[in-house]
């Protein structure tokens, strides 16, 4: 809810942008109102202050001047277009109208600007991907080399049968600590 948390704030919101847009067209006849657009309403929760947004679509290079006149058509508008919503609404108390620029849409065209840019680039970088070539290797890390079968027998060909005597000799000497023993160190304890 873009009025607060209070859903008749909402409602009244949503009727005050209702009639203000309608009764631009056709009663106020103001050519200086020409192209604006209400984009939302905000009433405050205890419906003292509607803060009307809008926007114009201005011509190029006179979108300030423009955008001024209409804040001043609204502003002179403003006890009208309030006693318009009184009488449509039926509110006992109508809310006070603050007419504001809405900045948003302007700022939406240029971030869709913006982003038009990046897929215009992206598009580039990828037609020059396309063509691009290594500068060094096209695969840089080593791989190791293949072993060749052979060799892998020669070398075990090399070892011979006292080496490998000597190699279970040296097993007899590691400490078990007690773990796995030859059954003469254990105490007869019961």
């Amino acid at each position: 809810m873009p009025s607060g948390t209070n859903p008749r704030a909402a409602r009244i919101a949503a009727l005050i942008q209702r009639v203000i847009a309608s009764s631009m067209e056709a009663q106020l006849h103001d050519k200086r109102l020409a192209n604006v657009t209400i984009t939302e309403v905000r009433v405050t929760n205890d419906l003292q202050l509607a803060k009307v947004y809008w926007t114009q679509l201005g011509h190029a290079g006179k979108e300030q001047g423009e955008r001024k006149r209409a804040q001043e058509a609204l502003n002179q508008a403003k006890g009208r277009l309030r006693s318009l919503v009184g009488t449509k609404a039926g509110l006992r108390l109508t809310p006070q109208l603050q007419f504001i620029f809405d900045e948003v849409p302007g700022e939406a065209h240029e971030i869709e600007d913006i982003l038009a840019m990046a897929r215009k680039r992206d598009e580039e970088l990828a037609k020059a991907r396309e063509t691009a070539q290594y500068a060094g290797d096209a695969d840089p890390y080593k791989h190791p080399e293949p072993r060749d079968e052979d060799a892998d027998l020669d070398e075990d060909a090399d070892w011979d049968d006292e080496s490998e005597d000597d190699d279970w000799d040296d097993l007899d000497d590691i400490d078990l600590g007690g773990a796995v023993s030859g059954g003469s160190d254990v105490s007869d304890e019961a």
